[in-house]
């Protein structure tokens, strides 16, 4: 029997503190706050420094202490305020607010020839801690030929059973039309759901110009190698940190194994697109946030989910979502991916590889000077802001960021050229080699960073067959639709002195 990583989590107030990497000081009585990574400073108004005095202790204090310490602002404001500090890195969270009237849910879960699936995911549906009265559960069949249907009739939920294979999208689509809820939660038949999950992410919604949010996917599997690493690594787990259109990333979405949206919102777009068998979410939180309308991200609100843990399928899967990128880019033509090259990074690294191909290690001190002169540079910058910093302070990230920018171009070129090592090789082989010291590195950081439950070499391989699916997906996608921009970005030059607020 597989090892599954399914608990009930634990219920806590709302409550925020600050973030061990930010500095804090007053200003004028303006409190000011320092982010080490990226190097952000950002001066808030007067009325926040009881707030702020508070918070700068180091331990979590709930909202409604928060609340008390400033005169005018609601509850509402102070939460929505202190969720954009989150989201730009300044404080942390944990729990969630309570809304004085819970909005009616309506749950959609598509489903095709999954009874086993289906019936746990139900299960997990019928523990979640939400008002009964104000949820229902809306599961389309897509014309499964097995029980499927009389496993799903056995729970408290409405079913749609199609006569016709069509698809999720198109299941999707027609939950929507039948739902009563002001909010649809879609779900996965092979996911299970916290009891927490629609409680953590309802509150979401009290920023109206809110669409769409989107909550953690965690793995449900945790026996096997490829169980840790599709637990650091599935593209459905967006990460630990909140996230939100609003920080002007076009490419933003959320997978639709946990995504709540707005009714109304939903039906305006038309759903999903039938004809997108992945890449539909992608597509859709686009058209949310073109329709003028945020997408969030909450690392909270978890649902688990049954990933494939076999190999085959596993590089399979993979493989269909980088199909997807050609199709999203001929459908949003104005999204065009761009590759920054800001300049003093590019010149120190230009300079760095110049100076080992020439093997002419004096130009190793000239790309010492460009970054020396641009941390000066910076420095200047800030200090002329009033905001009191060492140089050493501002060396630190401005030396993080030239390895961040390498480490990107080096995951760019792991992520869509790494199969081109092998035909280039007879040809150039220190362009080959190159390209695999590049995927290397960015293997290498990837580990460090994830902090996976497998030795490096285990991680590694799965990493690289990750790689090479995924790339594999997007050039079938780009021959076949003659479209190639997603491997061939634009380029873009610019500085990184917009961090520094």
């Amino acid at each position: 029997m597989n090892r599954c990583r399914y608990q009930r989590q634990e219920t806590n107030p709302l409550a925020y503190r600050m973030r061990e990497t930010v500095k804090y000081f007053t200003r004028d009585v303006s409190p000011t706050l320092i982010l080490s990574f990226p190097l952000k400073a950002m001066v808030l108004h007067p009325l926040w420094r009881p707030v702020f005095d508070r918070l700068s202790r180091g331990a979590f204090v709930s909202l409604g202490n928060i609340t008390s310490l400033i005169d005018h602002p609601t509850t509402e404001e102070v939460e929505l305020f202190l969720n954009e500090l989150v989201r730009k890195g300044f404080l942390e969270q944990r729990g969630f607010s309570t809304p004085v009237t819970y909005p009616g849910v309506s749950i959609i879960i598509p489903v095709r020839n999954r009874p086993e699936e289906i019936s746990t995911c139900l299960k997990s549906l019928t523990q979640l801690d939400y008002p009964r009265e104000n949820m229902e559960i809306i599961v389309v069949d897509d014309a499964s030929d097995d029980n499927t249907p009389s496993v799903v009739s056995e729970f408290p939920a409405n079913l749609i059973a199609l006569r016709e294979h069509k698809q999720a999208s198109f299941c999707r689509n027609l939950a929507a039309q039948h739902a009563k809820g002001n909010i649809l939660a879609f779900i996965d038949s092979d996911c299970l759901a916290d009891p927490l999950w629609l409680r953590e992410l309802i509150p979401a919604f009290t920023d109206a110009s809110l669409g769409a949010v989107g909550g953690l996917v965690d793995s449900y599997f945790d026996e096997n190698d490829l169980d840790h690493y599709e637990r650091v690594k599935s593209p459905l787990n967006m990460g630990s940190w909140f996230k939100s259109s609003r920080e002007g990333e076009k490419f933003f979405y959320v997978p639709s194994c946990n995504l709540l949206v707005r009714r109304g919102l939903f039906l305006r777009l038309r759903g999903f697109k039938d004809d997108l068998h992945v890449g539909e979410d992608v597509d859709f939180c686009w058209r949310v946030q073109d329709y003028g309308y945020h997408v969030e991200y909450r690392p909270i609100g978890k649902v688990y989910h049954k990933h494939r843990n076999k190999l085959r399928p596993f590089c399979f899967r993979r493989f269909d979502y980088g199909t997807s990128e050609s199709f999203l880019q001929l459908l949003h033509g104005k999204r065009i991916k761009h590759m920054i090259f800001p300049p003093a990074e590019s010149l120190f690294w230009g300079i760095l590889v110049l100076s080992t191909f020439l093997k002419y290690m004096p130009l190793l001190g000239l790309s010492g000077i460009v970054g020396l002169i641009d941390s000066m540079i910076r420095f200047a910058k800030i200090t002329n802001r009033n905001i009191p910093i060492s140089f050493h302070h501002m060396f630190l990230p401005v030396f993080r960021s030239y390895l961040a920018f390498f480490f990107h171009v080096c995951s760019f070129v792991s992520r869509y050229y790494l199969f081109w090592a092998i035909p280039v090789f007879p040809v150039m082989p220190l362009v080959s080699m190159a390209i695999i010291g590049m995927h290397l590195l960015a293997g290498l950081v990837e580990y460090i960073i994830r902090r996976p439950d497998l030795n490096f070499i285990s991680f590694f391989l799965y990493f690289s067959l990750d790689q090479f699916s995924y790339q594999f997906g997007v050039w079938w996608g780009c021959v076949k639709n003659l479209s190639f921009g997603p491997i061939n970005p634009k380029i873009v030059y610019k500085t990184t002195q917009k961090e520094i607020r």
